[in-house]
């Protein structure tokens, strides 16, 4: 490939809207145009990296029996009536009409359309198990699209399911998949992916698990144990809470609280400490507007998810007027409207002495104690784990928490789909059961942003070879001199006709600067720099992108050199890829 030809300009300014240096670099280099919120073309370079990201994948999906397939990406409305996801997915979900007054969905995940497609196939036990994966464009109407590819609207996806006549059969699966996963990233050149426990949230399922690259600029909170190597996202992990100072047992008072309506104000007002009181966090339902109050310790913040699944129902933060149940800065457990539904955290239990609203305009309780002044005082975990806290598996106080980008998901769904849209098999008896499924995503775009995340300078991205738009990148300088570029041309054909991915910048009005700004923005794994003056020493530059390797390199020698190092870097890749079969360590338990 000549890169005077190559479609995508490349420049040095770092666009203004752009809040992570991934998204900038490849909007800089030429890989991506923004068309709308969160919705991106792909310019050839990025279209190269997301084709060698979607060979690894199919490699390993196909590995672990998985067949293939291509679902559409309008569906008709019926199917996700069948699973009542039509009503219980939010905005997320775009929703329309077609010419005939038909409703029509813009698939965001496809359970429905793959147990459509099997289940008249699969109607006895002998056609168990079995795997469909498609690679294929989606569209999720994210309300707050972010970093470039990192969260977008519309996005390509594999996505894989998974059908079986038995839990055990499904967690052996889950394994297998377990592995393919680690070796994708590996095969990708980012084996720094960990997994963790997470939340199912629409998907259903009561275990799955989250592939994250652990990045500060990441948008998930993931919690690590560096006890026993627990791992969870935020939105899943359990908080085990001990509370080490329970205050001192005082009678109920009703004080004034004058224009203190937040945590930090009536604690100030009130000279006392932030973990003895209890904050209101106010929701509300959205099939009904039922208030729902979450009361989490003062130092402590409500874990949303966690609250939503308790709930059972989709919630959103509440809107309080001067005509509801509730006073707005002044709510409190104790003499609570029973017009409202509230949950207590397992952060207030065990203390003696909280201070808490009074649900009077002005003021709060103090001296409250939950056990003792409730008829019923019950806990449940909504709140989120904090730094330094008890880990769930180990009992150990250590967790710690670290900012993460999800680059896969797998699930356990269980019968959730095949159950509501009436698939089932006759077994070996002649008895009907549901298919029992897993659920199995990649974002390919996403993983391609990702990986620039993780392996770039200041200048540009650093691919690993594996998914590289290129493996050679040649910089003839001086295009105009004669034996520079005769050299340059040769060097060119020969690695085409070896089978060597090459991008060649041969552009005569194109000044030295430029020319290697433009390679490391493109990121090439190995550059070749011909120039007169290397040519005088008959000898090319030959470097890689992460100035691991810098040499001068005989003109006799250069091909040799260049195949050695372009396998050399495959290699290192291969290396840290884990055979088939369960790592020693496998799926840790305590996620």
């Amino acid at each position: 490939m000549k890169l005077e030809k190559l479609i995508g300009s490349r420049f040095k300014e770092k666009p203004a809207d752009c809040v992570i240096d991934s998204h900038a670099l490849m909007v800089r280099g030429g890989y991506m145009k923004n068309v709308g919120n969160g919705i991106f073309s792909e310019y050839p370079a990025l279209k190269r990296i997301t084709a060698k990201i979607e060979r690894i994948i199919r490699t390993e999906m196909d590995a672990i029996d998985g067949q293939e397939v291509l679902f559409p990406v309008v569906l008709p409305a019926d199917l996700w009536d069948e699973s009542g996801r039509y009503e219980s997915v939010g905005n997320e979900l775009l929703r329309f009409k077609d010419r005939n007054q038909s409703r029509m969905v813009l698939a965001m995940t496809h359970e429905e359309a793959a147990v459509h497609l099997v289940r008249e196939y699969a109607q006895s036990y002998a056609k168990y198990p079995f795997m469909i994966y498609q690679i294929q464009r989606k569209f999720r109407d994210e309300a707050r699209p972010r970093a470039g590819m990192i969260r977008v609207r519309e996005f390509t996806m594999k996505d894989a399911y998974s059908f079986h006549t038995s839990q055990e059969d499904l967690e052996k699966y889950y394994d297998r998949c377990y592995v393919a996963y680690n070796r994708i990233f590996q095969k990708a050149g980012i084996p720094e992916v960990v997994t963790v426990a997470s939340d199912s949230g629409m998907m259903g399922g009561n275990i799955s698990h989250e592939y994250m690259l652990l990045t500060p600029v990441g948008e998930d909170s993931i919690v690590l144990c560096d006890a026993c190597g627990y791992r969870a996202n935020m939105e899943a992990a359990e908080n085990k809470m001990a509370n080490d100072n329970p205050g001192a047992v005082a009678s109920l008072q009703c004080v004034e609280t004058p224009e203190c309506k937040t945590i930090e104000e009536v604690c100030h007002y009130l000279k006392s400490d932030e973990k003895l009181s209890c904050k209101a966090v106010v929701y509300q339902k959205n099939a009904d507007d039922k208030f729902v109050v979450a009361f989490v310790r003062g130092d402590y913040e409500v874990n949303e998810t966690k609250l939503r699944n308790i709930v059972g129902e989709e919630i959103h933060t509440a809107e309080i007027t001067e005509d509801d149940p509730l006073v707005a800065g002044y709510i409190g457990p104790y003499d609570i409207s029973t017009e409202v539904e509230y949950y207590l955290d397992v952060s207030l239990r065990g203390i003696e002495n909280l201070v808490a609203g009074a649900n009077r305009d002005g003021y709060h309780y103090t001296g409250l104690n939950l056990e003792r002044d409730l008829e019923k005082a019950e806990y449940v975990d909504i709140s989120k784990i904090q730094e330094g806290s008890v880990c769930p598996c180990c009992g150990k106080k250590a967790i710690t928490i670290k900012r993460g980008i999800e680059v896969g998901n797998i699930f356990q769904l269980g019968t959730k789909y095949t159950e509501t849209m009436g698939m089932q098999y006759t077994d070996e008896n002649g008895q009907l059961h549901y298919p029992i499924m897993g659920c199995y995503g990649i974002g390919v775009g996403r993983l391609a942003a990702s990986i620039c995340e993780a392996y770039h300078d200041e200048y540009g991205p650093i691919w690993p070879i594996s998914v590289a738009p290129w493996e050679v990148h040649i910089c003839c300088l001086r295009a105009d001199d004669e034996e520079t570029k005769a050299v340059a041309d040769r060097l060119y054909g020969e690695l085409l006709d070896a089978g060597v991915e090459v991008i060649y910048d041969d552009r005569e009005s194109v000044r030295p600067g430029a020319m290697f700004s433009d390679a490391d923005l493109l990121g090439v794994p190995v550059r070749v720099v011909v120039s007169p003056r290397n040519l005088k020493e008959h000898a090319v530059e030959i470097a890689t992108r992460d100035k691991s390797v810098k040499e001068m390199v005989a003109l006799e020698e250069v091909f040799g050199y260049i195949q050695s190092l372009r396998q050399r870097l495959h290699d290192e890749i291969a290396e840290k890829v884990e055979p088939y079969g369960l790592s020693q360590d496998g799926m840790n338990h305590c996620e």
